[in-house]
């Protein structure tokens, strides 16, 4: 009761009263002007009883008249701003699906809105938030999951020996896996606290990307896939780990996602004060609900998660972006590859 009395009543009892109290002291204050006159000489036909009577009469007019006003008046401007704090106190218990209904008046509109905005980002961040512990929790506990149940098998004494080696190759795959999700996780982590780029370098971006296809070539060899490599020579100055890091991982990821025997264009060109590293596969391509979703944290399109990989790589991608004023680009359609596009310029501040 003192909860509803307070949310609903407690603005415009606090109204009220202040209105009544400036109401109390005008009157004084008046009433005390005419009467000091009057006892000073001035215009003494004031000082009478029935002048003072009607001061007393107008005194008690005011005072019923000003809280009954200010309890009509205050409730209607005020009513929106009962609503806001129970809105407030709504938010604040974690519920984010609150909204504000519109209103014609301007002033309610724009608090309405920005209310609205407001609650409608927290609850997208509760739900990243919530979705990242699941994720993370998923990631983490598959390769450990695996690990333990291929480890209980080699304890069987009566495994033949391919057996045995199958689970050892097993294992080291899940603890690779475990072991890089950890790195990109921590990674992650280092380059969303970092503002600034330090340790930057001249280097040649070439010589670089090249460096980092070599360093993919199990990979690509693996699946017997084509690489035109289109590289202008671009010296850039940079921190070398962060850009060997965006290099791989967008390498990396369009080797994930190509067929067997197809091709990948990698492209290294200048363009205006801006460097462009374009990537090019002919894999399985995404469609529009894959794609808004693609930048987020262990976000696979592959709910089922055989497709190697965490879902971190493209996080890191585009953090790495920001921290160079550049911008990144996607282009894909189902069966029909994805082509990122990363411009970064030259010089940035």
């Amino acid at each position: 009761m003192y909860k509803f009395f307070h949310k609903r009543f407690s603005t415009t009892i606090l109204f009220s009263i202040s209105t009544f109290l400036i109401t109390l002291l005008t009157i004084s204050i008046t009433l005390g002007i005419y009467i000091g006159l009057a006892k000073l000489g001035f215009n003494k036909w004031w000082y009478t009883p029935n002048v003072i009577s009607f001061f007393f009469v107008l005194f008690f007019i005011s005072f019923v008249v000003g809280v009954l006003l200010s309890f009509i008046v205050g409730r209607i401007p005020m009513k929106p701003i009962a609503k806001l704090i129970d809105a407030i106190d709504t938010l604040s218990s974690g519920d984010y699906s609150i909204r504000l209904p519109k209103k014609r008046l301007a002033v309610y509109q724009s608090l309405a809105d920005s209310f609205n905005r407001l609650a409608e980002e927290l609850g997208n961040t509760e739900m990243l938030r919530s979705d990242f512990i699941n994720d993370f929790s998923h990631e983490f506990k598959t390769p450990i999951v695996s690990i333990r149940g291929f480890a209980k098998l080699l304890k069987n004494n009566q495994l033949s020996y391919e057996e045995r080696d199958e689970y050892l190759n097993i294992i080291i795959e899940e603890s690779g896996r475990l072991a890089a999700l950890s790195n990109n996780v921590l990674n992650l982590n280092k380059l969303e606290r970092q503002n600034i780029i330090t340790n930057s370098v001249d280097i040649n971006l070439a010589e670089l990307v090249r460096r980092v296809i070599l360093l993919t070539e199990s990979k690509w060899h693996k699946k017997q896939l084509n690489l035109d490599i289109n590289l202008q020579e671009i010296h850039f100055l940079c921190d070398p780990a962060l850009i060997s890091q965006l290099c791989i991982n967008l390498i990396d990821n369009a080797i994930k996602f190509s067929e067997d025997k197809t091709e990948i264009s990698i492209l290294l060109q200048q363009h205006g004060n801006q460097v462009l590293f374009i990537v090019q596969d002919h894999g399985c391509g995404m469609d529009e609900t894959i794609l808004p979703n693609i930048y987020n944290k262990f976000y696979q399109a592959d709910s089922s998660h055989s497709t190697e990989g965490n879902g971190l790589g493209l996080s890191v991608v585009t953090r790495i972006v920001t921290l160079y004023h550049g911008k990144i680009d996607v282009e894909s359609a189902p069966g029909e590859g994805s082509t990122f596009t990363v411009s970064l310029p030259l010089t940035f501040i």
